[in-house]
């Protein structure tokens, strides 16, 4: 991680962590940046493409990014209001040099983030992220230290393009994988008033389901505010009430995918790993017969691989992690407990709405429930708490903290595990045990936070 891009790129409150002048700063950099690129080996202006969720701030970082873009030469093309993956397929499949996606994801309305794609719309190469980070800090790369890059002039400046036409293709592509009808299926959406908003129904309903949509009402302030997959309980209660087939839950920029079954259960990233692993293993589509999970995935899932004699490999949070190692080792199936679901075969990140899609696609193909499709993993009991804090990397290393881990660790006595893990993308410390018992977990996790909360690392929320 850089100092300002996370796992996820450069997070913060809007005007406070993140300003307009940084997202001016980074316009004024990449649009300098590609555009030298470009004329390496042709004369024409790099063409960088920028999507954004429903939060207010999203126009002040839009137009920012914009007018730094297009000072620096370059042409940039708004998809306006459309999901983190929609940015990463078009930049591949329409050729532009670069991709912007405005979003915090799951935080709340008043956060705002930057993320970056390279042109194979994969996250942006560490090494453009270190410059990025270097210019914003006045240091030397490529035109001096606490230079500006030069302004484009006369017919070199830039142009802004309306590209709601790229939304629109990544609409079709996605209706495009659908290999069965939904027609007399009765799905629930929850968009979380963001991103998915206008494309999951669209997409759904194309391919004949009856869809019943919550959190499709964003007025800037409302994205992830009680709904979407942080906060599934009102699509487990609308499920249950309607007799929906399935529901499905996103998050603000719809990069993830949590899923209700027909009881109003949860099924998880874990156990959507899972299922689609099975049905590809069957289908004989599982390259190298092994997923990539994070560090973060529940016991259970292992235990039910191991069943299926499906291998896994672990990599550190983030789909960023997950996606890097299944493209070095040619992997094709992927993801996080928390709903960033990979499939390299159609996507480049986490995908939400691709994800139902291979959902439904197990569903209809095996004339099953996604209840008995999920039933084989069973998950160990788990708690995870957060903790906001002055300085995740100093409270992470404190000796005393990692005493009290190690405690913990002992208590359970290999029968279950301790995780201890700084935020890629907030000022926030993680505790997570699992175990074979609850009480077990919450009193482990509890003695960790309390050491952090002593030695006052600790913060209050606002």
């Amino acid at each position: 991680m850089g100092k300002y891009f996370g796992t996820d790129g450069f997070r913060g409150e809007a005007n406070e962590g993140l300003t307009a002048e940084h997202a001016f700063k980074i316009g004024r950099f990449l649009g300098w940046y590609f555009t030298e690129k470009r004329r390496k080996f042709d004369s024409g202006r790099a063409r960088i493409v920028i999507g954004k969720d429903t939060r207010r701030s999203g126009y002040m970082f839009e137009y920012a990014l914009v007018g730094g873009l297009v000072a620096s030469g370059a042409d940039a093309y708004l998809l306006h209001v459309t999901t983190t993956p929609s940015v990463a397929y078009v930049v591949c499949a329409e050729g532009f040099d670069c991709g912007i996606m405005i979003s915090a994801s799951h935080n709340p309305y008043y956060d705002n983030g930057i993320k970056l794609f390279n042109g194979a719309g994969e996250k942006m190469d560490e090494e453009v992220i270190r410059l990025v980070e270097g210019y914003l800090d006045g240091e030397d790369v490529g035109f001096g230290a606490g230079a500006q890059p030069p302004y484009a002039k006369r017919e070199n400046i830039g142009r802004s393009v309306d590209y709601v036409a790229g939304r629109n293709r990544y609409v079709g592509y996605l209706i495009s994988l659908g290999m069965y009808s939904f027609k007399g299926i009765k799905i629930g959406l929850d968009c979380a008033n963001g991103s998915a908003w206008t494309i999951a129904k669209a997409v759904f309903d194309a391919l004949g389901a009856t869809t019943v949509l919550i959190g499709g009402e964003p007025d800037g302030t409302n994205i992830n505010q009680g709904c979407g997959s942080t906060h599934i309980e009102k699509l487990q209660a609308l499920v249950k009430a309607q007799g929906l087939h399935v529901g499905f839950a996103y998050d603000g920029d719809a990069d993830r995918c949590l899923c209700v079954d027909e009881n109003g259960e949860i099924v998880d990233g874990d156990k959507i790993i899972y299922l689609c692993a099975k049905y590809l293993k069957d289908r004989g589509e599982l390259l190298k017969n092994t997923v990539v999970t994070t560090v973060m995935s529940n016991f259970g899932l292992y235990k039910a691989l191991e069943r299926l004699g499906v291998s896994y490999k672990k990599t550190a949070v983030g789909d960023k992690y997950v996606y890097e190692k299944m493209t070095q080792e040619g992997y094709v199936l992927g993801g996080e407990q928390s709903g960033h679901i990979i499939f390299s075969k159609y996507a480049s990140t986490g995908d939400g709405v691709l994800t139902s899609l291979m959902v439904m696609q197990a569903m209809l193909d095996t004339k099953k429930s996604l209840s008995a499709l999920a039933a084989p993993m069973e998950v160990y009991p788990q708690v995870l708490k957060n903790v906001r804090v002055a300085d995740k990397r100093r409270a992470v290393k404190d000796e005393e903290v990692q005493a009290a881990v190690e405690k913990a660790d002992k208590r359970l006595a290999g029968k279950g595990r301790v995780l201890l893990r700084e935020s890629g993308t907030e000022p926030v410390v993680r505790v997570m045990v699992e175990a074979e018992d609850t009480a077990l977990c919450k009193e482990c996790v509890e003695e960790i936070l309390a050491v952090i909360e002593k030695k006052g690392y600790a913060v209050k929320s606002e």
